[in-house]
């Protein structure tokens, strides 16, 4: 006899003959600290067509049943489960209910679910809301918001007691400090310096708010995820908030997903679409041994003002106006009077006679940490003897929308163009 499907609203306490389509949201492990990390299972979080969201568990001693089957977002079939009441302190969602797995659980994925199923879903609270849950272990709400600082005490190699600290700004201009502790901080920490560029969005699922010294902390907890910028679809509607915030344009969408259909381009129209999609700074710096031009170009140069390529490009001089007869946008003049670490690539090119310039990698604001140097092995040599196969770090500091040495003179001014 097939099982009856159902919702999880409809579920009682007990042993359960119905079945449940679900999206499995999210799942992590569940350790008892009192016992040094023992790991007792895997919790997840479910939901259902009519975003419903309940937790569910897995005891240890089926872990080898299912693990290796569990995928976020993905959808499946749930039948043969037991149902329970739920601890009531740090619930994971309204539901008073939890979902346990037993010996006769079957949890198969589904391609084509009965009914659509929704592909996120979170319990987002404004900063009044964390207040009132502050102190009060009860509810694990999820956090989103924009990424204003990020301090952290990883090394390399991380030691005891890692803390990633991220200041986030939530609505009507709040901010609160999320903090994140060992492993979940080296993990943030270390995918932070992967991405390159400052996510400006930050979404954070199941988070512990307390006050401490009259400040709202929001400290991880086992089941908290973190997604930046455009990982989830409420996280791209708030970075593209932002970007219409900061530069007065409309927010549209990514601007590859409108080039996504299938459909005949002349080369003129590719051309344009290609010159609108680069997008690079020219920096002139001058000191009273020499002058060297600084490129920077898409992802780095988006670190100093968040913006797209071409939401850029479309701020500035066109082809046939002279840069140096026109004001530098605001982003570029917002830079003046700021110091910056420059990591530059230095290869066999740069010593050509056509090809005296320098490609900044990466660009690191004030107190920031700068990173190890790594050498990469492309066949040239720059035969001074030592390791260093040409990348270095340069302190400059922007002035008159350009650069110069923080502690020697000037440097000439300098305009951003497309290129």
């Amino acid at each position: 006899m097939a099982n009856v499907l159902v919702l999880l609203s409809d579920l009682h306490s007990g042993r359960s003959s119905s079945a449940v389509e679900v999206r499995l949201l999210r799942f992590w492990e569940a350790r008892n600290v009192r016992r040094s990390g023992e790991l007792m299972g895997v919790d997840m979080l479910l939901l259902d067509s009519q975003s419903t969201m309940m937790p569910a568990t897995v005891n240890v001693n089926r872990l080898a049943t299912h693990l290796t089957n569990l995928e976020e977002g993905s959808v499946y079939s749930l039948t043969g489960f037991e149902v329970t009441h739920c601890n009531q302190n740090y619930r994971l969602s309204d539901s008073s209910l939890l979902i346990r797995f037993t010996d006769s659980t079957s949890f198969k994925k589904v391609t084509e679910p009965a009914v659509p199923i929704p592909l996120e879903s979170f319990r987002f609270r404004n900063y009044s809301e964390m207040l009132g849950l502050a102190n009060s272990n009860n509810q694990l709400p999820d956090l989103i918001g924009e990424i204003t600082a990020v301090k952290s005490t990883v090394t390399d190699p991380p030691q005891d007691k890692n803390r990633v600290m991220a200041t986030i700004r939530m609505d009507n201009d709040t901010s609160v400090t999320m903090s994140l502790f060992d492993a979940q901080a080296v993990k943030i920490h270390n995918q932070l310096e992967q991405i390159g560029v400052d996510p400006r969005v930050v979404v954070a699922t199941s988070v512990n708010p307390n006050i401490v010294g009259g400040r709202l902390f929001l400290n991880a907890t086992s089941g908290t995820h973190i997604y930046f910028d455009k990982q989830t679809d409420a996280g791209e509607r708030l970075f593209y908030r932002l970007v219409e915030r900061d530069t007065g344009l409309p927010p549209v969408a990514p601007l590859l997903k409108s080039y996504a259909k299938v459909e005949k381009l002349s080369i003129s129209e590719l051309n344009d679409f290609v010159v609108t999609a680069t997008y690079r700074v020219e920096m002139s710096i001058a000191d009273e041994t020499g002058e060297g031009l600084f490129v920077a170009f898409d992802g780095v140069i988006a670190k100093l003002h968040n913006m797209r390529a071409h939401e850029a490009a479309n701020l500035l001089a066109g082809d046939d106006v002279n840069p140096e007869e026109t004001d530098a946008p605001p982003f570029v003049r917002d830079l003046e009077g700021k110091s910056y670490t420059f990591q530059v690539k230095v290869g066999p090119y740069n010593f050509t006679a056509n090809h005296q310039s320098f490609t900044i990698s990466r660009i690191l604001g004030e107190g920031e940490r700068a990173p190890q140097p790594e050498f990469v092995e492309d066949g040239g040599d720059d035969d001074n003897g030592d390791d260093n196969d040409g990348a270095g770090l340069v302190r400059r500091k922007m002035k008159d929308g350009g650069c110069s040495k923080s502690a020697g003179p000037s440097a000439k001014s300098k305009k951003a163009r497309k290129a």
